[in-house]
This record gives C-alpha cells, sequence and structure tokens, in this order.
C-alpha cells in the first residue's frame, strides 16, 4: 500500500485537509445576516483567553465555586442559557496545532495562514486586517492585553508582518495606524533603553497625538479625542496572584478588567461604534509553565474581564461579544483520587506563580531558600530532596527558549505540586483541540455548532453590515 492510500484508508488525506483556508461559510455571512438578524451591531468586544484547554475553564469555575461559592462569569452564560455556543476548529495552514500568531490571524484576515506569520499567506498574500477594515467604516478599534501589546494575538488583528517576532516593527506599525486604544505590556519594543535602533517610540506616539500612560492611575477618561497608548510593564504584565500579594505592583498595574471598562468607556461615546479585542495572554504563558497558581488566577481574571463587557453589552443592547480562546495549551485537569477534593483546595491558599518562585531562586541560593520560597509562595513544605533536585536545574541556565529562556525548572515543580493539588497536565505546549467559543448580544443567532477560526472574519464583518469588499 502506498502512502496516499494509506491516507485515503485511515481518514488522514481528509483530516489534512483541515489545515486549508476555509470558505464553507465566508462568502454566506452576509446573505444569512441579512435573512437572520433583527438588527446589525454597533460594537464588538471580542474576548480571547490565549491558550486555554477546556480544564482551566473548568478548573477556575471549580476554584471559584469552592473558594467563593459562585461560578465563572463564562459559565454562567451557560447555565443561564444566555449565548449562542459552538467548537472551533483552531488548525492553521501550516499544522493542525496552531500558534497564537496564526490563530489570531485567521480571525484577524480571514484565511488560515502558516504558523509564526501576521495576515500573511504561504505564497506572501497579505490580507487586510480586520480592524484596519472597522476603522476605515468609522468605527474606534483597539487591543488590551495582559502580554506586550505587540505580541501575536493583539497583532493577528492589527497588521501585516512576516515573522511574530518582529515586535519592535509591530511597534512602529502600531504607530502609522493610529488605533484607537492600545494598552498592555512590551516597554521593551517603545523604549529608546530597550530597542536595539535606540528609537523613542514613546516620544513619537506623544508628537503624533497620542495619550501614553504608563501606570495604572493614569486610566482617567478625559473628554480629548486623543488616542491611547498603554504600556505598563517591560515584557508581560505580572501574574494576577503576584500582583495581588504585591502592594506596588497593585498599586502600578492595572487589571485586565480595568483595561477592558477603560477602553469601552473611552471608545463607546463613538458615532459609529467600536471594536475591541481583549486578551489574557499570560493564560497561556502560564499553560507553557505548568503554572497552576498563574493559570488559574488569571483565568479568573479575564472572567472579570468578562464581566466588564457582558454588563456592558446589556446596557447597551447594540453590541454583540464573543468569548472563546484560540488553542489549547498543556490540558490541565484535576486528576481522580480519594484526596482529590482536598488537594485541589488547597490552591486556594497559594499567593504566588511557580515563575514568582523560580524566578527568585539562583545557583547560590541553598536547600532552606528553596523551602522558603515554596512555603511563601504554595503553602507546604518540600523535603531536602526535593528542594535539591529544584536547586540541580540552576547549575546551567543558558539556554534559550520562547517562554522558559532561563530553562527553569517548571515541569519538576509541577509534577512535585501534583502530589499536593491533584493537577495534571499532558505537556508543556499549544494542543489541536477543538476549543469553546460563545456569543452574546446582537448577531448571536449567527454563530454555527461547529466553526473553522477564519470563518470568525467574516461572521464579525456581516454581524455589523460590513461587505467584505477591501
Amino acid at each position: 500500500m502506498n502512502r496516499k492510500d494509506f491516507l485515503k484508508g485511515t481518514g488522514l488525506l481528509a483530516l489534512s485537509s483541515a489545515m486549508l483556508p476555509s470558505m464553507s461559510l465566508a462568502n454566506s455571512y452576509t446573505e444569512i445576516a441579512d435573512k437572520k438578524l433583527k438588527k446589525k451591531a454597533k460594537n464588538i468586544i471580542f474576548l480571547v483567553s490565549d491558550g486555554m484547554s477546556i480544564g482551566t475553564l473548568t478548573m477556575a469555575d471549580t476554584l471559584l465555586r469552592r473558594k467563593y461559592g459562585r461560578g465563572s462569569n463564562w459559565l454562567d452564560l451557560y447555565r443561564e442559557n444566555k449565548v449562542s455556543r459552538a467548537l472551533m476548529d483552531t488548525s492553521s495552514l501550516s499544522s493542525l496545532v496552531t500558534d497564537s500568531a496564526a490563530a489570531s490571524s485567521s480571525w484577524g484576515g480571514g484565511h488560515k495562514i502558516p504558523n509564526g506569520k501576521l495576515n500573511i499567506g504561504a505564497n506572501g498574500e497579505k490580507y487586510l486586517p480586520i480592524l484596519q477594515k472597522f476603522k476605515s467604516k468609522g468605527k474606534k478599534v483597539g487591543c488590551v492585553t495582559t502580554v506586550p501589546i505587540t505580541h501575536a494575538t493583539p497583532a493577528g488583528f492589527c497588521v501585516n508582518m512576516d515573522s511574530r517576532n518582529n515586535q519592535d516593527e509591530i511597534a512602529e506599525e502600531y504607530l502609522k495606524l493610529r488605533f484607537d486604544v492600545m494598552m498592555g505590556g512590551g516597554k521593551e519594543h517603545f523604549s529608546s533603553q530597550d530597542r536595539k535602533d535606540k528609537k523613542d517610540l514613546f516620544s513619537e506616539f506623544k508628537t503624533k497625538g497620542f495619550d501614553v500612560l504608563r501606570a495604572k492611575n493614569e486610566l482617567k477618561i478625559n473628554d480629548k479625542e486623543n488616542p491611547i497608548l498603554g504600556v505598563f510593564s517591560t515584557d508581560g504584565l505580572p501574574y494576577s496572584i503576584d500582583r495581588k500579594s504585591d502592594e506596588k505592583l497593585n498599586q502600578q498595574i492595572p487589571t485586565l478588567a480595568e483595561m477592558t471598562d477603560f477602553a469601552i468607556n473611552k471608545m463607546k461615546g463613538n458615532k459609529n461604534g467600536f471594536v475591541l479585542q481583549v486578551e489574557s495572554g499570560r493564560v497561556d504563558w502560564a499553560a507553557h509553565g505548568n503554572d497552576i497558581a498563574g493559570l488559574l488566577y488569571d483565568q479568573i481574571e479575564f472572567d472579570d474581564a468578562i464581566k466588564k463587557a457582558i454588563d456592558f453589552a446589556e446596557k447597551d443592547g447594540e453590541t454583540l461579544v464573543i468569548v472563546t480562546t484560540d488553542h489549547g495549551n498543556a490540558n490541565p485537569g484535576l486528576i481522580y483520587g480519594n484526596e482529590c477534593n482536598d488537594n485541589f483546595d488547597t490552591v486556594q491558599n497559594y499567593k504566588h506563580s511557580n515563575a514568582w518562585i523560580l524566578n527568585n531562586l539562583n545557583k547560590e541560593s541553598s536547600i532552606k531558600d528553596v523551602q522558603q520560597q515554596i512555603e511563601l509562595g504554595c503553602n507546604y513544605q518540600l523535603s531536602d530532596e526535593q528542594a535539591k533536585e529544584i536547586l540541580s536545574y540552576y547549575t546551567n541556565l543558558n539556554a534559550e527558549g520562547l517562554y522558559n529562556p532561563r530553562h527553569l525548572p517548571f515541569q519538576r515543580l509541577a509534577e512535585i505540586q501534583k502530589e499536593h493539588n491533584s493537577v495534571g497536565w499532558i505537556s508543556m505546549n499549544h494542543s489541536s483541540d477543538f476549543v469553546e467559543l460563545a456569543m452574546y448580544g446582537v448577531g448571536k443567532e449567527l454563530l454555527p455548532p461547529f466553526i473553522q477560526n477564519a470563518d470568525l472574519h467574516y461572521l464579525m464583518l456581516a454581524v455589523c453590515g460590513i461587505e467584505n469588499n477591501f
């Protein structure tokens, strides 16, 4: 049997076609909207918990119910039957397992593209990003995120770029495009002290009429029509659990919900409406690190942003709220056992992320130092042997990596924590799972029960009554 016959026999040939750009619904959304919509949406709020596996959503809801006696805002929308709900295929053009750049670009440009690129096809095709389309129709547009504002997910709604890694160039593109509200981390891509070319983009943004915000206390709505650039940390914002445990960070760094609320209020007065992307980017980073405290408390912070969007949409009556993720990551979940309930409840007592714990250790640290860090962060004691094993990873920290550049022992610490919290992980990377997608408000009836990620681009245009003739 040759390879082609084998693929046919196993169904893998059909499966591989999922990598191709899906246009199954793209050309018909306008027609569907004309038949189904009672009215067009004026605004869209698109919320993305980056890298959220279904286990992350489940555990965050469980943590909230067991700690505070309430469910998550996301799952309460399901429980109260307030949304249209679907599964979404997240594959990219180059792989069944997408990266965030290709995933966001599928929404942003309406085509599946190769991993690593931003709205650029395999042969160099450029697909006009959706925020540029909406802005050209008079809508205010923006993005808020907990990672650098130049990172893959916000950039996928905004720019064309051959590599997601060109974040300095992405920052310069934002200056040219003059989007209305762009907020997150990423000072290193705007500051003359950090950029390789020493350009002072902060000054250039100010010269071009932007209000540049650098601290939480500057989040104040004013009457000026100036666009907003808000950059609140060098790289990503601190994990929610670390910010809450540090009063200085708490005063300096806004929450995702606070940035979401600010952006909505800044843009809501526009007569043609607005489109806002909201991303909890560090959910993905925590999943890469098998970091349960970073993961769940940032997911809960994302859930607070959902409430801001839903509260606005309920009062406004002209808004579509989309809640989803771009792909799974690490597929964490609770593992069966007699002590599972009690073990998982220990996460309620965590004070810091594993990133905070491990980055506060070095090769000069002692066994006692390790034990003290774990006790401060997780409220339990490591054995001497476990602490010694953690320390062994610090002898050579020169290796490179995207989400763990120092090769700190995230995986080993998570394995040790599993004994205490019953949380297991299948990997430290993205997965190909179909993901949750929910829509609330105007136009939710357009959502089919299963959708390709790229088709969401055309749904958004159609729900606002905009034809794809760019």
